[in-house]
């Protein structure tokens, strides 16, 4: 999946340094070529942080290798709607929510893993406006300014950060959505997995 994103982001006109945050004791992995190999950090948003240490450019994008359905068109697109508005701080890759969202109520803030799903009973507090949301994926593309800025916010808040995006938002940054195809799937479960491979054996093909 990191060999997918990465020859995505070689063929994207506008990508000149590619640099991959890597677990602690893999750097070895990728290091030798034309990638810049950074450890990654404890949470999502150091491992960024560590990458963005290499980064002297005036925009910067954020791609998770656990999307590698990624096209360069994608990315090239995320960096034009942003481009677009020079008021805007980052724009990102996202996808209307076709699902009804149901709002549970957990009874404690703890979060509970996927494996531990069925065996709790949740209680629906509230439907949400799904013609309101949009499903967050990447390509994130940012003014590095901005995002330097957010990740020097709170700690706490940086360190529970799910993606880029919400970090800018909250220091008050603008970021705008591009419509991203059905086949940005995120690779977290076997299933996906399987799909992902359907999909890439078939790219391959062509």
């Amino acid at each position: 999946m990191v060999e997918w994103s990465i020859a995505a982001c070689r063929e994207a006109a506008s990508v000149g340094l590619i640099v991959a945050a890597c677990p602690p004791g893999h750097v070895h992995d990728l290091a030798g070529g034309d990638v810049g190999v950074v450890d990654g950090g404890e949470t999502r948003s150091q491992s960024v942080s560590n990458a963005l240490r290499a980064v002297d450019t005036e925009l910067v994008a954020i791609h998770d290798a656990a999307r590698p359905l990624v096209t360069p068109e994608l990315i090239e697109d995320v960096v034009a709607t942003l481009l677009a508005d020079p008021d805007a701080a980052g724009a990102i890759a996202a996808a209307p929510v076709n699902d009804t969202i149901k709002q549970v109520d957990l009874g404690t803030k703890r979060r509970f893993p996927t494996s531990d799903m069925e065996n709790r009973r949740f209680i629906i507090d509230s439907t949400l406006d799904r013609e309101r949301l949009w499903a967050a994926q990447t390509p994130q593309v940012f003014r590095v300014d901005a995002l330097r800025g957010a990740l020097a916010g709170d700690p706490k808040r940086v360190a529970a950060a799910t993606d880029e995006a919400m970090l800018v938002e909250a220091a008050g940054g603008k970021v705008l959505i591009h419509p991203s195809p059905p086949e940005n799937l995120k690779v977290t479960t076997p299933l996906d997995l399987r799909l992902a491979e359907l999909l890439l054996g078939e790219r391959s093909a062509q």
